[in-house]
């Protein structure tokens, strides 16, 4: 099987959306196998608070965090991020 890691992060939900979606696709694709994972948060608690992104990110804490030593059994990797990075 062809093993696919779709990796985001997400402050508001949007590209967590945007994620979910790509993988749902992937996932009806016979022979595929799909990991939907996240970046670790850097930003303090305090800051996503401020930012009105703390609430929002609950929606997909329940998502696994990717592992950079993990990505290598992965097929493809598509990655996923908000503007702020550019």
């Amino acid at each position: 099987s062809t093993k696919i890691k779709v990796v985001f992060h997400s402050l508001y939900g949007h590209v967590y959306q945007l994620a979910e979606a790509i993988a749902a696709g992937a996932r009806e694709v016979p022979g595929v196998e799909v990991e939907l994972l996240q970046v670790a948060e850097l930003l303090p608690d305090a800051v996503l608070e401020k930012m009105g992104a703390l609430e929002a990110k609950k929606s997909f804490a329940h998502m696994p965090v990717a592992q950079a030593a993990k990505l290598a059994e992965a097929d493809g990797i598509l990655f996923g991020t908000g503007t702020r990075f550019g």
